[in-house]
């Protein structure tokens, strides 16, 4: 069994942030200490970062499951709770991370390039954060954030200047073994290779890396011999060798007809990450002419592989013939591709403010209720999140600030009705407007808010209102 893994589903789930604390000083001859619940930590990232070292995901297809640490709940006498612990997993160097759908989200080159996968969750704030001039102590904090949880592909693409394809025992890894350190599985039965084997060449002053890719057959594009999956491995390579076996004795096959077919399955592949393998420059060697035969078949077939453009080279991979021309053939090849390259500018932070018309937020009639409105925006959606629904201090907090950010004028802008329904994020309200904060606003106990329950008492100012009018002393300006 191959323990080579170069695609694999992982399941990240970043850590919760905790939850804020509600919280009031109490210490001797200090009987207004006030509020001093502090803030919860912030959950921990998941984090994927590129280690050269890792050459497979063998570890990701035994532990798919990845979660960071979650935040700690705030203390009162203002403790903050402590971050949750970021968890960072190590991955090859060439590593495509995609979602479910294929989309490409991010591409990891480079040895210590990180990824956050998913963003751990804030921390809820706690009532010493909380207090104002209105809402000197409040009886209530924010909840903590959950972190993001989804699930994400990762496949392995070599980061390779050079890719060899052809037939099973073209001699690809025999090619790779003898240029190089690297010592691929070599034996003289089809399909040895059952992975890409990657090795680093040197040429005078140039180096490059080559990757070999298991052996291709006609129908690979339909699922025969290995199919096609590991040309995912020759999608950054700068340069395609076509290994062509010059003394095999299966029949119907030529080195002509072993190109022609194995162009028409490059053709079928289409790279994931953009461009044309058709618009990779070719290299064809043709192996093995230490046997005589091998090499007049070489002779007569050398014309007519020259006339479509592309360089030939004769080699034996059993007595070096050739490679060294091959070899510096390979890196001039290279040269020319890199210097084409366009230059890789350094990241740079690119600030986007908010548009001077942007409400951050936005409301919508409910397609499944006629009389209902959804609202959505990132800050209304979290501040949602960040509730505690048991508290009703806490309830009137989230309606004050979605009255200040316009949200009650929003709605009544779009014919909404009192109790009708309104969703946001995972949660359906009955609205009811509310009085802006800090204006004529009811102070009640902590804890409380008085708009939220129902208050049958006269107030003192109704009473004095009632025993004027009793004794005929209203007038035409306190009736306005």
């Amino acid at each position: 069994m191959s323990r080579f893994v170069d695609r694999v589903v992982i399941h990240v789930a970043a850590g919760d942030g905790g939850n804020g604390c509600a919280s009031v000083h109490r210490e001797k001859y200090k009987p207004l200490g006030g509020p001093d619940g502090g803030n919860g930590g912030n959950g921990g990232d998941v984090v994927l970062v590129v280690d050269p070292n890792v050459h497979t995901l063998l570890d990701f297809h035994f532990r798919p499951n990845a979660a960071g640490g979650n935040g700690k709940q705030g203390q009162g006498a203002n403790r903050d709770g402590a971050n949750g612990t970021d968890l960072e997993l190590k991955v090859p160097d060439g590593t495509v991370v995609m979602s479910e759908d294929g989309e490409i989200i991010a591409d990891l080159v480079g040895a210590g390039t990180r990824f956050i996968a998913a963003a751990g969750g804030r921390g809820g704030l706690g009532n010493a954060a909380l207090a104002s001039k209105a809402r000197r102590a409040p009886g209530f904090a924010l909840l903590g954030e959950p972190g993001e949880r989804l699930d994400l592909v990762l496949e392995v693409r070599s980061v390779a200047d050079v890719g060899l394809v052809g037939f099973p025992s073209a001699g690809k890894s025999s090619l790779i073994a003898v240029m190089s350190a690297a010592r691929p599985k070599i034996a003289d039965y089809p399909f040895t290779t059952l992975v890409p084997n990657l090795g680093v060449i040197t040429a005078g002053d140039h180096v490059f890396t080559m990757a070999d890719v298991p052996g291709l057959i006609p129908g690979a594009s339909e699922g025969k011999g290995l199919g096609l999956d590991f040309l995912r491995h020759i999608e950054r390579c700068a340069v395609l060798v076509h290994v062509v076996d010059c003394a095999t004795y299966e029949p119907n096959r030529d080195p002509l007809s072993d190109v022609d077919a194995l162009e028409e399955e490059l053709a079928r592949y289409t790279p994931a990450l953009g461009g044309d393998l058709a618009e990779r420059p070719r290299v064809v060697v043709l192996n093995k002419v230490d046997i005589p035969e091998a090499r007049d078949l070489a002779e007569i077939v050398r014309p007519d592989l020259e006339a479509r453009g592309w360089p030939v080279f004769e080699i034996s991979t059993a007595t070096r013939e050739g490679l060294r021309e091959l070899s510096y053939a390979l890196a001039e090849v290279v040269e020319e591709y890199r210097a084409a390259q366009p230059v890789v500018e350094s990241t740079r932070v690119v600030l986007r403010p908010t548009a001077v018309d942007d409400k951050g937020f936005e409301v919508n009639h409910d397609p499944d209720d006629e009389e209902g409105f959804i609202v959505t925006g990132d800050r209304v959606e979290r501040w949602v999140r960040q509730t505690n629904f048991d508290n009703d201090e806490a309830v009137g907090y989230l309606g004050d600030r979605l009255n200040r950010l316009g949200v009650e004028d929003a709605l009544a802008a779009m014919g909404a009705q009192p109790g009708c329904p309104v969703t946001i994020g995972a949660w359906t309200f009955s609205w009811e407007p509310s009085t802006p904060a800090g204006i004529a606003s009811v102070l009640t106990g902590r804890g409380t808010d008085v708009r939220l329950e129902p208050n049958s008492r006269i107030s003192a100012a109704d009473r004095k209102l009632a025993r004027r009018v009793r004794r005929g002393l209203a007038t035409d300006e306190e009736d306005e």
